[in-house]
């Protein structure tokens, strides 16, 4: 083998050694045991995980836009109002 092929597969080989460390340190075996503060709550149910994950953003982001849309139309500057933004061509 040439030198440049024997570089290339130690670093190969490093490189996958190192990712394989990463993840058995990662694994969730080490979840086990509770750390110092760790103390976690009840879990959701489905209707709290359904509410809280999709209900909550849908309406917030329905309320944005409702408070956008009116301000935009009670506003005095007429550059903001967006039905009057057509100009006829001329010939």
């Amino acid at each position: 083998m040439s030198n440049k092929v024997n570089k290339n597969a130690v670093r190969a080989g490093a490189i996958a050694t190192g990712t394989m460390l990463m993840l058995l340190m990662s694994s969730p075996a080490f979840a086990l045991t509770r750390d110092d503060g760790d103390d976690p709550g009840p879990g959701l149910s489905v209707i709290n995980t359904l509410g809280l994950y999709v209900a909550a953003p849908i309406v917030l982001f329905l309320v944005i836009a409702g408070l956008t849309m009116v301000a935009a139309r009670h506003s005095d500057n007429p550059a903001t109002h967006t039905h009057n933004t057509h100009h006829p061509r001329t010939r």
